[in-house]
């Protein structure tokens, strides 16, 4: 079993802006993961979340698959692209949540080590406390065996 605290704290030294912005993650499991931003520290000059703040809460998903379900020694996720539509203005805390399907991780983790990569696509639904949906994310990201 993953230590959420841990892990939230692995996240927070290899993306020191994270700690800042306070991102916590909340679920990490084989197939599904998910993190929390805090409204406060992350309000814009109109009391809502701050758009870039949103981004990087449903971006850094795709490198928490590195350490639940795409685990491979001498790899690491990259992301190569990212569109994201904002859907409602945040005024409270929102989580982000991601999944990948077995076939999906059979997959990766099989090119990754036939090939020494393979992409993957993730799509997030960025969902506030009342769980409305005000942000959603289309991904494509890449384990790389360095």
């Amino acid at each position: 079993m993953i230590d959420l605290a841990e892990l939230t704290t692995d996240i927070h030294r290899l993306v020191p802006i994270l700690a800042a912005m306070r991102v916590e993650v909340v679920e990490a499991e084989r197939g599904s993961v998910a993190a929390r931003l805090p409204a406060g520290p992350n309000v814009n000059h109109v009391g809502t979340s701050y758009a870039g703040s949103l981004f990087s809460v449903a971006e850094i998903l795709g490198g928490l698959f590195a350490r639940t379900s795409l685990v491979m020694t001498g790899a690491v996720p990259i992301v190569k692209s990212v569109q994201i539509d904002f859907r409602r203005p945040a005024t409270t805390d929102v989580v982000a949540r991601a999944t990948l399907d077995e076939e999906d991780i059979t997959r990766v983790l099989a090119e990754a080590r036939d090939r020494g990569k393979s992409d993957f696509v993730l799509e997030v639904e960025v969902t506030d406390e009342a769980g409305i949906v005000v942000a959603t994310t289309r991904g494509v990201y890449q384990l790389r065996r360095l």
